[in-house]
């Protein structure tokens, strides 16, 4: 099987399934060799300017009124042949398999041809500092604004949780303008979509103290730039914020990307017809690694795709599993981010963020509270649950100090009295005289005061929990943004009704539908979705 970092998302469609959404027609692109899904390729309506990204598992959805309409939808992902359909050819009750062809064979004249002008070959390094070079002549300096759908969600191992929906309208002053500070977002409709899992615990903020909080990302940290989930994902777009510091090792695009990476050319790619400069580049430290991919147009050194990838040296995948990149290191984040062209400028066509992140949970077994019983004098030690009694009546698993010294046992037994099984007796080498004078000291104080402290391990409840032991959940942390229209020179509106930075997107924003509204949609996944986690190859 081919390795993913990704969780390969297989939608299991039924009819009944498409039959709960007679609006759209649902399709799916695939290789048509390897028949794996192609994720993120682009799928325009043709001179209408409007479009849509494919979902992970190569999924897509085109609103079943386009198909009244005889529309074409035009098909292109990088490494593919590009490809024309018209609408009225696809299915409205069936799940259209769409193919696309690798591009390489049908270029390999171009190929030829430049071999034959004898172009000055550049070193990959070269390669990269013209293109961060040419950034301003290939993007825009003036206002634009982009319409388009954005998400959050979760994965787990049964599949997606917590999915938020969104279509924004961004109005972006320009490459030249600071984005955290100028852009203004309006937000045209969201939903918390109720129709997948919700799931609490996940959605609470995060926690960067390891296990002290419930939601935790280990070993990373997203700052707050001042806004929200979108503004967050706003700030991981390297291309769009090269002069300022973006993500880890990245940094400042502008000044610090070739002097933190070893660089390595591979073989061009292909995307409608125009080859494209492929840069790998790496960063290997003690405890991280690194890797990403610049896709460099050959003909102006626009940058059209960077990926960018960071690993966890000191976690390993389990069951022996590899990632992407054929380590078996635990991803911390991986960046995603497209540009295509239009009236000679690069504009985004879709960014991905994915994080880990675990969400932790308390012991489920306990040592409720100890006391002192001046009968029997000894320790009476009391559970939540009934230990494992070989555990139970190990001394070495108790360790108690009265005035900073240890005290040890003549015996450990448990309560016959509990009919539950919760409750140990620990009998103390303590002459009578000092066992009184501590009782009487519980009588005034807790007993876990500054005279008594105790401490158990190392036992285990009769279902297996270790005592104190936190358990976690591992989450896959996704949000995405993919432009279903760009407005060249499209200024900032004057009405003041933007998304508040500082509020979550999905809580209480101000909703303004333009009178076109009807032109955009939302590309939910289909509900009845399984998910694998990474295998080896």
């Amino acid at each position: 099987m081919r390795t993913h970092l990704f969780f390969l998302l297989l939608f299991l469609v039924s009819n009944s399934a498409l039959s709960q959404q007679p609006e759209y027609i649902i399709g799916k692109l695939t290789d048509s060799k390897t028949q794996e899904p192609i994720a993120f390729a682009s799928i325009r309506i043709k001179d209408r300017a409007l479009g849509i990204i494919s979902n992970t598992d190569g999924s897509f959805k085109i609103p079943l009124k386009y198909k009244a309409y005889g529309d074409i939808i035009e098909i292109s992902s990088m490494g593919y042949r590009s490809k024309e359909i018209l609408i009225e050819d696809f299915s409205v009750h069936e799940l259209n398999d769409v193919r696309l062809q690798p591009a390489t064979l049908a270029l390999e004249e171009a190929v030829i041809t430049a071999k034959k002008k004898k172009e000055k070959k550049l070193t990959a390094k070269q390669i990269v500092r013209k293109a961060l070079r040419s950034i301003p002549e290939n993007y825009p300096v003036e206002p634009f604004s982009t319409v388009g759908y954005y998400r959050d969600y979760q994965l787990d191992s049964l599949g997606y949780v917590n999915l938020n929906e969104a279509i924004l309208e961004v109005f972006d002053e320009g490459f030249d303008a600071i984005d955290s500070v100028t852009t203004k977002v309006k937000i045209f409709n969201y939903l918390e979509n109720t129709d997948f899992k919700r799931d609490t615990l996940a959605l609470q903020s995060y926690d960067y103290r390891f296990k002290e909080g419930r939601k935790v990302i280990d070993k990373a940290f997203l700052a707050s730039y001042g806004g929200n989930e979108f503004t967050i994902l706003r700030v991981h777009d390297a291309l769009r914020n090269y002069k300022i510091s973006s993500y880890s090792f990245v940094h400042r695009l502008k000044s610090d990307l070739l002097s933190e990476h070893r660089f390595k050319k591979e073989s061009d790619t292909y995307l409608d017809d125009e080859p494209l400069y492929t840069v790998k580049f790496e960063k290997l430290l003690l405890d991280y690694s690194a890797y990403g991919t610049m896709y460099i147009s050959k003909r102006d050194f626009a940058i059209h795709k960077m990926e960018y990838t960071l690993y966890d040296r000191t976690k390993k995948l389990p069951n022996g599993a590899t990632n992407k990149h054929k380590t078996n290191n635990q991803l911390i984040f991986e960046i995603i981010t497209e540009y295509h062209p239009e009236n000679d400028r690069m504009y985004l066509s879709y960014i991905s963020f994915h994080n880990t992140f675990q969400i932790w949970y308390p012991p489920k077994f306990v040592l409720e509270h100890t006391t002192i019983d001046p009968n029997l004098q000894c320790f009476v030690m009391s559970f939540n649950r009934a230990p494992k009694v070989r555990d139970a009546l190990n001394e070495d698993n108790y360790f108690l100090k009265y005035k900073g010294e240890k005290i040890d046992f003549t015996k450990v037994v448990l309560d016959n009295s509990d009919e539950n099984r919760k409750t140990v007796l620990l009998y103390p080498k303590m002459y009578p005289a000092k066992f009184m004078s501590m009782t009487m000291a519980a009588s005034k104080k807790s007993v876990d005061s500054l005279l008594l402290s105790v401490k158990v391990s190392n036992i285990r409840d009769v279902d297996g929990n270790l005592i104190n032991e936190w358990t976690s959940k591992d989450y896959n942390q996704f949000r995405e943004f993919f432009v279903q229209e760009v407005k060249p020179n499209a200024k900032n509106p004057m009405d003041g009704l933007f998304m508040e930075k500082r509020r979550h997107i999905f809580k209480d924003q101000t909703i303004t539908k333009p009178d076109n509204f009807d032109d955009y949609w939302m590309n939910t996944p289909l509900q009845n979705i399984k998910s694998q986690r990474p295998s080896e190859e």
